[in-house]
């Protein structure tokens, strides 16, 4: 747990994931972490961080990132898995002072962040239930212990903080809704709602994430937490430049 101090009563997010930094992107993103900066009081990358999951490739965004004056708060994606490099990617980004969570909470001011990276296995009652092949209760519990890891990372929140505002920082979606619009025979592997049930029960304010970049900006749980994929493709199609939501809570 790390709490850091912020002035401002409102706290500015800026929201974006898959922005898939490659070995040659070398000086494209210092301008975009320039202007963030200008606009935001928090960063949230909402994973697949890297491309290929090269540590090359998150040494690139580490240098990058050096151009962000504010806080970075993030978590991986499955692309960040790939090589199965992720202790490595993680390593050079936490390095240069990215609060990279996996069950894990940071808070500034009075707005708590908790993240993960989550997991597939479908929507409400097209969920994937934990029955039949021991490949298939695999995948499910997969899903159920990412659900279980934001669940704690926003308990402690709550035990250890008064009144603070409660943000979920995802990769994969929590909800069918910021899904709609990527073929319906590739939801299961997009999110899953059992990542929804802690954002629910816990009070919290929004939750972001990514994963499906040709999914649908805003949604919302049952219990009505705003929910946002801020995918870069998503936000630049929808002509957000730079290609950052802004959220302030």
């Amino acid at each position: 747990m790390e709490e850091t101090t912020i002035q401002d009563k409102k706290t500015r997010i800026a929201a974006v994931g898959d922005i898939h930094v490659r070995e040659t992107d070398s000086g494209k993103w210092k301008e975009f972490f320039t202007q963030v900066s200008e606009k935001a009081d928090v960063l949230l990358l909402c994973g697949d961080l890297t491309d290929t999951g090269r540590t090359a490739e998150a040494e690139v965004l580490a240098e990058e990132l050096k151009a962000c004056s504010i806080p970075v708060v993030a978590v991986l994606g499955n692309h960040d898995y790939e090589r199965n490099h992720q202790k490595a990617i993680r390593k050079a980004l936490v390095k240069e002072n990215v609060h990279l969570l996996d069950g894990d909470c940071v808070v500034f001011g009075d707005v708590g962040f908790a993240g993960v990276k989550g997991f597939g296995g479908g929507f409400d009652r097209g969920m994937l239930g934990m029955f039949g092949e021991q490949m298939i209760k695999d995948f499910v519990q997969e899903a159920v212990d990412e659900s279980l890891k934001l669940d704690g990372a926003l308990a402690r929140l709550e035990s250890e903080y008064t009144n603070v505002k409660k943000i979920a920082v995802l990769h994969y979606a929590p909800i069918r809704a910021t899904v709609v619009g990527e073929p319906e025979q590739i939801f299961p592997f997009l999110g899953s709602s059992r990542l929804a049930e802690p954002i629910n029960r816990r009070g919290v304010v929004a939750a972001f994430h990514g994963h499906a970049h040709i999914g649908t900006l805003e949604g919302e749980t049952t219990k009505g937490v705003k929910v946002f994929n801020v995918s870069k493709p998503i936000l630049v199609d929808q002509g957000f430049d730079p290609p950052f939501y802004l959220f302030e809570v």
